[in-house]
């Protein structure tokens, strides 16, 4: 069984993450949407949250697990049997970002990396413009899905979501 990982903060989970998601477990037996429990760093959303949206955003796909880590996430592909990272590319500059971690991902482990480029439809996408855009009341209907952006709505106090049509 090929089973991967897509790990993140996912504060919030964005379009953008569901599509390499979605593009992940087409390609693979099982793919692990991997929220990161980073005790350094305060959230929008607290981890429960997160995997709360992620699993509604991902119930559709019947070989995505959402699941918790903290620490390694080359320790939680160990603990997991887990022996390929899926990172998403939007720009050259995460390439650059990104093949550093790779590298020493594999020199630490063995564990490879893939990358993904993003949609282009998401490729300026980021949970900060989200959560930025949202802390303002702008519509983000098109950047995240309906459950997100209502629990977007609900912590900055925005009011109800916006009627889609």
């Amino acid at each position: 069984m090929r089973r991967v990982v897509c790990s993140g903060s996912f504060d919030p989970v964005t379009n953008g993450h569901i599509d390499i998601i979605g593009r992940a477990a087409r390609q693979y037996d099982e793919v692990v949407a991997a929220v990161l429990n980073n005790v350094n760093k305060r959230g929008l959303f607290t981890v429960p949250e997160k995997l709360d949206l992620l699993r509604a955003c991902t119930a559709d796909l019947g070989n995505v697990r959402v699941a918790e880590f903290d620490g390694l996430l080359v320790d939680f592909c160990r603990e997991n049997g887990i022996d390929i990272i899926i990172r998403s590319l939007r720009s050259v500059s995460d390439f650059d970002y990104e093949l550093s971690i790779a590298q020493m991902n594999y020199r630490l482990s063995g564990v490879e990396t893939m990358f993904m480029t993003a949609n282009p439809q998401y490729s300026y996408l980021s949970s900060s413009l989200v959560k930025e855009v949202a802390q303002y009341g702008g519509d983000v209907s098109s950047l995240v899905t309906p459950n997100v952006e209502q629990a977007l709505r609900e912590k900055y106090g925005t009011g109800p979501a916006a009627p889609r049509g």
